[in-house]
């Protein structure tokens, strides 16, 4: 059975996830070899809020793993911190107006993503670990995150180059705003990802979206989140979990 690998590029306008500088911080230059260290990066996926300054535990600039001015499609790099429970808060940046907050725990040695979703009238925050190990040999790991809040459930298929999607069996299903598809194993390798509106052959319907050609590297692992395009469109953005070493 062929799968149809999701890309992560924009059809039309590709979102740029900027990568933001890691965050130096305050509370951690002390940090010895002893403490135990999480991993905390934050991606904005709201397709109208304004940008967004994103403090942890303070609301103040000198708040320690604070991000400012972020836009949507932004992925930051993973910041230290170290473990035990933070409250995160996404503020209209440079004001004192808050827009929503979440709280979560950091375990030692693991990864998380501070993900800001949904429109800004009802922004939302949430708290995901993240996959730090490297997918089994020759697979890659792949995540969906629908925050898409304009289109419907799609199926997703990972399309390798020369082939076509007749009678292709979907690598994800009912992919709607708000789904998470937990980490799923593919072969590693070069796809294209192409979406259908849930339930419809990809022979009776046209794509709700179509990505370029990535590669996927052996034991890689990504969080492939499905956007907004305005006005109406469906676009992806692609946070790297795991990269192999190079050699």
């Amino acid at each position: 059975m062929i799968f149809h690998p999701l890309h992560l590029a924009t059809r039309t306008a590709r979102l740029t996830a900027l990568a933001l500088a890691a965050v130096v911080l305050t509370g951690c230059q002390g940090i010895t070899g002893s403490q135990q260290i999480a991993q905390v990066r934050v991606i904005d996926a709201s397709p109208d809020a304004p940008n967004l300054d994103i403090y942890q535990n303070s609301p103040s600039q000198t708040s320690p793993g604070a991000l400012y001015n972020i836009g949507f499609g932004t992925v930051s790099s993973y910041m230290a911190v170290p473990t035990g429970a933070y409250t995160h808060s996404a503020f209209n940046a440079g004001t004192q107006q808050q827009l929503a907050q979440v709280r979560g725990t950091f375990a030692n040695g693991i990864e998380y993503t501070v993900l800001a979703g949904n429109i800004a009238a009802n922004l939302q925050m949430t708290v995901l670990r993240d996959q730090s190990v490297p997918a089994s040999a020759g697979q890659t790991a792949l995540r969906f995150l629908g925050q898409a809040t304009h289109s419907g459930p799609v199926d997703i298929y990972l399309l390798p180059p020369g082939f076509s999607l007749a009678g292709a069996a979907p690598f994800a299903t009912g992919v709607s705003f708000g789904s998470n598809t937990g980490y799923i194993n593919a072969p590693s390798g070069t796809y294209s990802i192409v979406a259908f509106p849930t339930g419809l052959a990809p022979t009776a319907a046209l794509p709700t979206y179509t990505g370029s050609q990535v590669n996927y590297p052996a034991t890689s692992v990504r969080t492939i989140l499905l956007l907004d395009q305005p006005p109406a469109g469906l676009q992806t953005i692609t946070a790297s979990d795991f990269d192999p070493a190079t050699s």
